[in-house]
């Protein structure tokens, strides 16, 4: 009884075929980008709007921070505001300006969301955050300084401590503050974030 073999064929691709495949590949990957950095960006703007909120809080309770005592005498009233020492000015100047750019950063922002390849956007955005990040961190460290010497004083300077009579001004600078630290924080996750979105994948 005979047998036969069946013999199979094995014909190799193309060369269309080949170049039929590249482009769908690079076209996967860069949905697959384009996904990534979109998710990247959304995060952003959500971070970018909750920073907004922080530095306006704190410019707002600063700006406002003033409490003037019920006793006097003759000659003195005893009263406090922010504007009596210049660092406090500062801290309102430099998170008012924080606060600007924040808000003028959120078209920027959606617009990485809208076209989430496109690098310019990005990276000014990388750019003046950082500088905003620079403004906020020492009109931040500065004022904390401040505030610390309202609470307990410096016995070798002769500094005396005025929030045991300055309650109410030293809760609301205290406040503004711990305020302008948490937007110093949320500023640092979009520099990171910034960085994040602007690898090559």
């Amino acid at each position: 009884m005979e047998k036969s073999e069946a013999t199979t064929i094995e014909i190799g691709e193309t060369s269309r075929e080949r170049k039929g495949k590249a482009p769908l590949l690079g076209a996967a990957e860069n949905a697959r980008a384009a996904g990534y950095k979109r998710g990247v960006a959304v995060f952003d703007l959500i971070l970018r709007v909750s920073s907004v909120a922080a530095a306006l809080a704190a410019t707002i309770t600063m700006g406002t921070a003033e409490q003037t005592l019920p006793f006097f005498t003759q000659f003195f009233q005893f009263q406090a505001s922010y504007d009596d020492l210049p660092t406090f000015t500062f801290f309102v100047i430099a998170m008012s300006i924080a606060t600007g750019y924040l808000v003028l950063s959120l078209p920027v922002s959606v617009v990485c969301i809208a076209r989430p390849l496109v690098r310019g956007p990005r990276l000014l955005l990388i750019l003046c955050d950082t500088l905003t990040l620079t403004l906020t961190t020492s009109a931040a460290a500065a004022s904390a300084a401040i505030v610390y010497l309202a609470h307990n004083g410096n016995s070798d300077a002769n500094w005396l401590a005025i929030c045991q009579q300055f309650t109410d001004f030293c809760q609301r600078i205290s406040g503004a503050v711990v305020a302008s630290f948490i937007a110093v924080a949320l500023i640092i996750f979009l520099v990171v974030l910034s960085a994040l979105a602007l690898r090559k994948h």
